[in-house]
């Protein structure tokens, strides 16, 4: 690449699960680095990342700032945060640093949630919740295991999902990032680097959380992860968030968020596998279908779906 001072190194900083392509920039000017976007726009809108890049600003947590933009050609120049995800530190399962790090995650997550989004991002109603578990028949099911829900299996996933949908929409309404997991998280400083947050809507409460501890790409004790929900809660609550005032509540909300969360995650892990390639993905399946079978199994409601995923397959599926 070459800028008003001549050439400018480039180098491949990252790709996702988009069409988007990041690239790391260093200015011999100032030594310093930042980070280039290609968002083809036959495929890509940045005018989604520009705004909540600029709400996230606005609130003081620490999100790429966008430094310049050609929209009509999909390029936005942006802050670097560094290139050490939370997942690069949380593997080597360092209890200390591990524990910190969630609590800088909880601490700017209830930051987000203090913004004021109704009616400046996209409500996470029924019809976009709809859309995305129905992935998990056409693209994990159909596709993925080659096994299209007959009349009965499509009954349960549909009583089952109404009353996913039911529970979610019946929570209060806050900033969602929608991907708040490890792979999105950096570490830096100040702790976390925010990252992918263009997809950010006005939804339920838990539904971050659901993302942050049970992630996709790691698995923590269930013990640790009620201990670090209740840390959110009480924070949320000192904060003026309106959690439940009922922690068991509040969990069976998370949980039930949670297993909305997978069944759509599922559904995408396998689109990006089978459609685009990126076969990655398929390594974390099994994750997420024991976080669905552990989760369903729990509660009457859910049980019909836990029993049904036994039949569908092994859990390594």
């Amino acid at each position: 690449m070459v800028g008003a001072a001549g050439p400018v190194p480039l180098a491949t900083a990252s790709a996702d699960a988009s069409f988007r392509r990041y690239f790391r920039l260093s200015d011999p000017r100032d030594g310093c680095s930042r980070i280039l976007m290609d968002a083809p726009p036959a495929h890509e809108d940045c005018r989604p990342f520009v705004h909540v890049a600029g709400l996230l600003a606005e609130a003081g947590v620490n999100a790429p700032r966008v430094l310049a933009q050609d929209l009509e050609q999909g390029f936005l120049l942006l802050d670097d945060l560094g290139s050490t995800t939370y997942l690069d530190v949380l593997e080597q399962r360092d209890p200390d640093r591990v524990d910190a790090l969630h609590a800088d995650a909880i601490s700017a997550l209830v930051v987000m949630q203090r913004i004021e989004v109704a009616g400046r991002l996209p409500p996470y109603d029924r019809a976009l919740l709809g859309r995305e578990l129905d992935l998990f028949p056409e693209w994990y099911l159909g596709r993925h295991l080659s096994q299209p829900p007959d009349a009965a299996a499509a009954a349960t996933i549909a009583t089952v999902g109404a009353r996913l949908l039911d529970r979610a929409l019946a929570q209060p309404r806050v900033f969602v990032h929608r991907d708040y997991h490890s792979r999105n998280l950096m570490c830096s400083d100040p702790n976390p680097g925010i990252l992918d947050f263009q997809d950010a809507v006005h939804g339920p409460i838990t539904y971050d959380l659901a993302s942050l501890f049970k992630d996709a790409y790691i698995d923590w004790d269930e013990a640790q992860v009620i201990d670090w929900l209740a840390r959110y809660w009480e924070l949320a609550r000192r904060n003026g968030l309106p959690v439940d005032r009922d922690f068991g509540e509040f969990h069976r909300d998370f949980e039930w968020m949670g297993v909305q969360r997978h069944l759509k995650v599922l559904g995408i892990f396998a689109r990006l596998a089978w459609r685009d390639g990126k076969r990655g993905y398929l390594d974390s399946m099994p994750r997420v279908r024991r976080y669905l079978r552990s989760t369903c199994s729990r509660y009457r409601d859910l049980a019909p779906l836990a029993r049904w995923l036994d039949e569908t397959g092994p859990a390594s599926a």
